[in-house]
Parts: structure tokens; C-alpha cells; sequence
């Protein structure tokens, strides 16, 4: 028989079905098992009002045939079939969908409300050619009494012939091509390898998808033992085994799902041997409906914070995953969770493979990220030891987000930031920092220091801890980032207790440090001029009550920042920043009055005890000596 030509430009068309719209081969089964599940929902449909389908609903399937000897794959569904009519115009005119033809009709009649039909495009047929170098498809229509053969082998065209077929449904037998460098077709002619596909996209279609099995019985061998009683043995018998789960668990009802299922599913999907701090159930209709599974990990995998980390939820879309990896529906600051979003709504491109960008998927990413807000929140105040295990592992990136892009997402995320409380001995969210504020207090306090011993210990610490006020230790790296690109928690501004004005001090205490430094102008100089570039200035101290002396800084950059920098060794950008250092002094303390007197009358002493004390101020600062060893001899000179 002679072949008939595709239409609409079928070489050039068919070509491009092949080797430019889709990008992953494997796709192939889940664009024929989406349109054998459409073909049965228009079965499962016309059953509903037409008494002459004698199928019940739990008849339907889709069954899976694969040969390895003959190099042959299957496809078959009991579904609505297609006349010879159907072949010419779906599988003879390239981008034509029956599908979509079907659903439109339901739409105008207002009966579509309960088909998720797949098929929009009419292209995913043809995916199958990217694997084989022949395609069979027998097929017979419901309430026709012929069925029909539609055989291709490319863009040479195809043939339609009448054929055999005991019942109503449609078959694709694919002749998968023979290995070459590039492709290793094998590999799908593997029962395993079919399976695993079916639970990576289609699990979760509608229709039980079933492949030829064994199970074992028990049957009688015809012989008794010495008690007369039939003697049993075991034999292998033929039975289809259902390799897909049907029902997605997002698709439960709450109430239906425990968090033993809930935990196992994230488990098994996910591939994480712990279960999920939270989980959170979306069910949103509006401008866009879609079913959402979102899971909170309990611990960051150790690819977290490296490229080889992917970020973004699983795609779905009427029980077919479109997308194992979506980045547009989560916001970067929360890529840690894992999930599921499942929608009709979703603006698919021709391949399915992927989202077009749109407004919906914008929706769905400001929506999701309220809820992950909100969750996180409720851990912080209803299961604090949740929280404490989740920021533990995440905080960091939380951090690295706020600070992202000059602070775009600080509103965000502010409310999720802890920080370690001098008086609470732990971390603790700002909110409840401003919360035990006293009226009279001006300013939120914090330092930045490596541990919590160092910080104790801090002698500019001393007037903020007299007047009874909290301090927030910033003991990570990136926590003065943070600060800064806070800038103030609800109105109130915070206040480095080492660098900035602490607001503690009156008038009367400002015009006598003022008196006092320019008494002692010389002295201070010749401190200066002693230390040379190892500061930018000395001063008397407005905060020092008990300590002798203390380092602090001008300008941007912090002795912190100093630090931080100062280990991104790969960096040429980051060795060049350093903190404009400045010693303060305490006028009242004794080692001030020695230096004055030694000022006065020996200033060689007045030079090493100059030095002595920027050494102090470098060690209460967690800065390195230059020089220990000459710090040593300083120390023992006086002696």
C-alpha cells in the first residue's frame, strides 16, 4: 500500500519533534502514557452517560510490553480508540490534538470539570520516534466494529490499514533503534528501566499502569502425605503487577495522610534518611488553583552550600511531573525545602519539559513564600527546639539571603534571624529582644565577636551591662552583614557597643571627656606617633570603667570585617581591606597615670608602656601580635 505524506510541512516538522523540542529521550513513556490516560478518560466520561459502555471504572489500565529479543516496547490502554478518521487527523496532521479538541468541547458544555486532560499540543506522539526507527499503533474506536493499523518509520510518511483487534483501546509498538555512539537504546528495553521511568512521571496518572508479573501460589500436587492431607507446592503464575501509585498524596485530604506516611513519602522522594522538621499543605484556588506538599528538611545535605546542590520543587501536572527541578516557584532565600506543586495552570511549552515564564508562576513563588514564612515563624514560637535544629542548619543561608541583592529580601527574613542574648544564654529571635527592652532604653545593643567567652569578657561591655541591658553576640562572620543591611528592628536603631556612641553617657561626662583629652593632647599624640601606622588615632574612652584600655575602629570597616576578609586568601579584592584602628584610653585607670608620669619623665618607659598597651588592646580584640616575642620582653622589662 502505497504511503500517504504527513501534512502541514510533515518532514520538517517531524524532524523537529525529534531532535529540537524534546531534550531528554526518556521522555518518550510519559508522553505515550499521558495520551493513553486521555484516551481512557474519554472512555470513563462517555461511561457516565452512555449506557452502552459496559466498562466499569475500575476495568481501565494501561499496560506496559517489553521484549528484549525483538527490540520492542508496547503501550496499550482500553481507552476511547480512534477511528481511521482520528488517525488521519491526529497522528497525519502534526500538532493536531484530539485531546484538546475533546476538552475544548466539554469547556463549552461546562462538563469538563472533572478531566484532567493531558494532551494539548498533539506533539508528544511523535516522541516516541526519537527511540525507535518504526512505530505500530492498532487501534479500534469505541462503537466501531473495525480496527485499524497505523504503521510509520519516520518522515517518509505513513499507512493506515484495516486490522484485527478484539477490543476497544489502542496499541504503540515501538521498534527501538539499534545502539549507536552517541545513544544507548538498550537501555529501555529493561523492565527496570521501565518501571523506574513510570515512578519518576508518571506514578502518579490516574490509571492503574500495569506490566506482566509472576506471583506465587499454593496448589495441591495431587498426592496425600501419611495423614491423608493433600501435599502443597509452590508455582509460579502469571499476573499483571500495577507499578504505579495513582493517587498522589498532595491529592489526600489532610485528615487522611499521617505523618508517618507523610515523613516516609518525603523520605523515600527525597532521598533523606531524616524526616522533615514541618510539613505544609497548600490547597490554593483564585487566580491560579493548585495543590501544593511542601517540606521543611531537618538538616542541610552536605551538597548544600556547593554548585553541585539543586535547588527547586517537583512539577506536576494532573498526576504527570513536568519539571524535577523548578527554580521559579520557590524564592532563592528558601531553596533548602523540598515538594510538590501540582496544576492544570501551569503555562507549559510545547515539550512539556518546561515552564514558560509567566505570571502564574509568580503567584505561586509569592504564595509559597508567605507560607514558609509563616511556618518557620510557628516553629519559632510553638516548637523551639525545631527551630534550633532547622536554623542550625540553615541559618547561615538565611543570613547570606538578607544580605543578598543590597537587602532585598531583609523584610522578609528579619523576623526568622536569632541571635545569642548575654542574658538569656541563647539564641533568640530580635522581637523578643525588643520586647524585654526597658522604656528608657534608646538602642538595640550587639557585638561582633568569635565566641561567647570573648565577648563576656569585653571591657566596653561594663556600661551597658550596669544599666541592666541585654547585648545580641554576633558570634558568625557574615552576622555584621546582616546588622547592617537591617540598619534598625522596628524603629529602633542598633548600636555596636565597640564602635558607636552608646547614648548612656550625659552632657556633663561628654564636656569632661572633651576637657581631659585636650589636657592630655601631647600625650596622646606621642601614643600616636609611638604606634605609627598600627593606628589611625588614640583617644580617651567615654566607655571604659575597669579596663585599661580597648581597640575600636573608624570608618566602614570594622576589626570583624578586618577578620573576615582577611582569610578569603583567593580573593585580591578582600586583602586590600583594612580597619582604620583606633586605641582608646582609660583616663581614670591606673596604667594611664604611669603613662603620664613616664610621659613626663622618661619617655623611652613612656614608649614601651605605649606599646604594652596596644598589645593588651590586640589581644582583648582577638587580633594576632605582630611580634610575641617582643610583646614578651615589653612585659618583662618592667620587672
Amino acid at each position: 500500500m502505497a504511503k500517504k505524506q504527513f501534512k502541514t510541512e510533515s518532514k520538517r516538522i517531524l524532524d523537529l519533534m525529534i531532535n529540537s523540542i524534546y531534550t531528554h529521550q526518556e521522555i518518550f513513556l510519559r508522553e505515550l502514557i499521558s495520551n493513553a490516560s486521555d484516551a481512557i478518560d474519554k472512555l470513563c466520561y462517555l461511561s457516565l452517560t452512555d449506557d452502552n459502555v459496559k466498562m466499569e471504572r475500575s476495568d481501565f489500565k494501561i499496560k506496559l510490553g517489553v521484549s528484549e529479543e525483538e527490540r520492542i516496547i508496547s503501550v496499550s490502554d482500553n481507552g476511547i480508540g480512534m477511528t481511521k478518521e482520528d488517525l488521519e487527523k491526529n497522528l497525519g496532521v502534526i500538532a493536531s490534538s484530539g485531546s484538546l479538541r475533546f476538552k475544548n468541547e466539554m469547556d463549552k458544555t461546562g462538563d469538563a470539570s472533572e478531566l484532567d486532560i493531558i494532551g494539548q499540543f498533539g506533539v508528544g506522539f511523535y516522541s516516541a520516534f526519537m527511540v525507535s526507527d518504526k512505530v505500530t499503533v492498532i487501534t479500534k474506536a469505541y462503537g466501531s466494529e473495525t480496527a485499524y493499523k497505523w504503521e510509520s518509520e519516520g518522515t517518509d510518511g505513513y499507512t493506515i490499514t484495516e486490522c484485527e483487534k478484539d477490543s476497544v483501546g489502542t496499541d504503540i509498538i515501538m521498534n527501538i533503534k539499534e545502539d549507536v555512539e552517541e545513544s544507548e537504546y538498550t537501555r529501555f528495553l529493561n523492565e527496570m528501566s521501565i518501571g523506574q521511568l513510570v515512578k519518576k512521571y508518571s506514578d502518579f496518572i490516574r490509571w492503574p499502569i500495569v506490566m506482566d508479573g509472576i506471583q506465587y501460589e499454593e496448589v495441591e500436587t495431587g498426592e496425600l502425605d501419611e495423614d491423608g492431607n493433600p501435599i502443597m507446592t509452590t508455582v509460579e503464575v502469571p499476573a499483571e503487577e500495577t507499578i504505579n501509585s495513582m493517587v498522589p498524596i498532595w491529592q489526600l485530604p489532610r485528615d487522611e495522610v499521617s505523618k508517618e506516611e507523610s515523613d516516609e513519602f518525603y523520605q523515600n522522594t527525597f532521598y533523606d534518611y531524616a524526616p522533615p522538621i514541618s510539613t505544609i499543605r497548600v490547597n490554593a484556588e483564585g487566580q491560579v488553583t493548585y495543590k501544593a506538599m511542601i517540606f521543611i528538611p531537618g538538616r542541610a545535605p552536605s551538597n548544600f552550600f556547593s554548585d553541585q546542590f539543586e535547588d527547586g520543587l517537583q512539577l506536576y501536572s494532573s498526576g504527570v511531573m513536568v519539571m524535577d527541578r523548578c527554580k521559579d516557584v520557590i524564592p532563592e532565600c528558601f531553596r533548602f525545602v523540598r515538594g510538590i506543586v501540582d496544576s492544570l495552570d501551569f503555562p507549559l511549552n510545547i515539550s512539556r519539559e518546561t515552564l514558560q515564564h509567566s505570571r502564574q508562576l509568580k503567584i505561586i513563588s509569592n504564595n509559597l513564600e508567605k507560607k514558609i514564612k509563616n511556618e518557620l515563624i510557628r516553629l519559632m514560637d510553638e516548637e523551639a527546639e525545631e527551630y534550633d535544629k532547622f536554623y542550625e542548619s540553615f541559618g547561615t543561608h538565611l543570613k547570606y539571603a538578607l544580605c543578598a541583592n543590597y537587602g532585598e529580601k531583609k523584610e522578609l527574613l528579619r523576623d526568622l534571624m536569632m541571635f545569642y542574648s548575654s542574658r538569656e544564654k541563647e539564641l533568640i529571635p530580635l522581637r523578643e529582644y525588643k520586647e524585654k527592652m526597658p522604656e528608657e532604653q534608646k538602642f538595640i545593643y550587639y557585638v561582633c565577636t568569635s565566641s561567647v567567652l570573648q565577648a563576656e569578657n569585653l571591657p566596653q561591655a561594663e556600661q551597658v551591662r550596669d544599666h541592666g541591658y541585654e547585648i545580641l553576640y554576633m558570634l558568625d562572620d557574615e552576622d555584621e552583614f546582616v546588622i547592617r543591611a537591617l540598619k534598625e528592628h522596628e524603629g529602633i536603631a542598633f548600636c555596636n557597643i565597640t564602635t558607636d556612641d552608646l547614648g548612656l553617657e550625659t552632657e556633663e561626662d561628654k564636656t569632661q571627656t572633651e576637657k581631659q583629652e585636650e589636657e592630655n593632647r601631647e600625650l596622646l599624640d606621642f601614643v600616636k606617633e609611638t604606634l605609627g601606622e598600627s593606628v589611625s588615632d588614640v583617644k580617651l574612652s567615654t566607655k571604659l570603667k575597669t579596663h585599661p584600655v580597648y581597640l575600636t575602629t573608624e570608618g566602614d570597616v570594622s576589626i570583624e570585617m578586618e577578620k573576615y576578609f582577611s582569610v578569603m586568601k583567593n580573593n585580591e579584592m578582600a586583602q586590600g581591606i583594612k580597619a582604620q584602628r583606633v586605641l582608646e584610653l582609660n583616663a581614670s585607670h591606673e596604667a594611664f597615670k604611669s603613662l603620664s608620669e613616664a610621659f613626663e619623665s622618661d619617655k623611652e618607659k613612656a614608649k614601651l608602656l605605649s606599646k604594652l598597651l596596644h598589645s593588651q588592646a590586640l589581644l582583648i580584640a582577638g587580633l594576632p601580635l605582630e611580634n610575641p616575642s617582643e610583646y614578651t620582653e615589653l612585659v618583662c622589662s618592667l620587672f
